[in-house]
């Protein structure tokens, strides 16, 4: 009865978010003295995940599913939970697998909570904290079904490594229709998603238009960050709509956020709460982000923003 993990991977790769819930799932695996069983996508090299608890893994190896469906990944899931005889399923709260975790929820029968930031305080009853009310309290959520889904908040648990061997193999099983054809996927190279970064440069209309958005990905360069907007940045078309973040758009929960020249609207705040330091820089002393910053620096961005860039390439120089 092993605690099941689905690892998130892409062309062949493991992302991080992956490491991160097979380091959970191992956790949850040693308060309940069982293993920890993953399972994978068209995943050429599993052995990385034996270095974060991983017993045993499944490999899915069919071509319908190289690019993410989530009709055909519950499936698979739900197939490998049964084989397993799994109690405990762990996925991460990443976009995906917020879409497979309802599917499966309702194929196994299983209760589901999201977002969930630590260990379980007690397994009998199962008890997970979460966040709550846009991130403005906590709440500790009881799963009382016989079958358990949790998802893992990213960046909430870190990657603890449990250097061990996972035996592996292949995993046949049944997919019926998927629903859905993918017929390409364009997407950005050489470029950090906001899903994996552990650091976010984002910014707002305080940069005036979008020539000026150099500096903001010198900056993301420089710290090996992703880049993001605010909701009317991108409604005006000066980024993607891909680097909106907030309530209303991708949710972050980076270890650092910096937001330039964004006022703090609820609605963004909601979004980004979740990250554990969040330094903001904007020239309007009132601006409400600056109550919920950690750090924050009163000042035009255009020479704020290249002194700090100027200073973070001296520092790395001197690495």
């Amino acid at each position: 009865m092993s605690v099941l993990v689905y690892t998130e991977s892409e062309q062949g790769k493991f992302k991080k978010v992956a490491l991160e819930v097979a380091s959970y799932a191992k956790a949850v695996a040693d308060q309940l003295g069982t293993t920890v069983t993953a399972i994978t996508f068209n995943v050429s090299d599993a052995s990385t995940l034996g270095n974060y608890g991983v017993d045993k893994v499944l490999n899915v190896s069919n071509p319908e599913l190289n690019t993410f469906n989530a009709n055909g990944y519950a499936q698979a899931i739900q197939q490998a939970a049964e084989k397993e005889s799994t109690k405990i399923v762990v996925l991460s709260s990443s976009a995906n697998s917020k879409y497979v975790a309802p599917l499966l929820a309702v194929a196994l029968n299983a209760g589901y909570a999201s977002n969930v930031i630590a260990v379980p305080s007690s397994t009998s009853p199962f008890t997970v904290k979460r966040p709550a009310f846009t991130n403005k309290a906590f709440e500790m959520l009881t799963i009382n079904t016989d079958v358990k889904i949790v998802g893992v908040s990213n960046n909430s648990f870190g990657l603890v490594e449990n250097k061990g061997n996972a035996t592996a193999e292949d995993f046949s099983l049944s997919i019926s229709e998927l629903g859905v054809k993918v017929e390409s996927v364009d997407k950005a190279s050489n470029k950090v998603s906001i899903a994996d970064a552990e650091i976010v440069v984002s910014a707002g209309r305080g940069m005036k238009g979008p020539e000026n958005w150099g500096m903001i990905e010198e900056l993301a360069s420089v710290l090996g960050a992703a880049t993001a907007c605010s909701k009317p940045v991108s409604d005006l078309g000066w980024r993607p709509h891909g680097e909106h973040v907030g309530q209303t758009g991708k949710p972050v929960a980076a270890n650092l956020y910096i937001a330039i020249g964004i006022s703090g609207a609820i609605q963004h705040l909601a979004g980004i709460n979740a990250s554990k330091v969040k330094v903001v820089i904007n020239n309007d002393p009132e601006a409400p982000f600056f109550k919920a910053a950690d750090y924050g620096v009163v000042g035009d961005a255009f020479v704020v923003v290249p002194q700090l860039i100027e200073k973070l390439k001296a520092f790395k120089a001197q690495q």
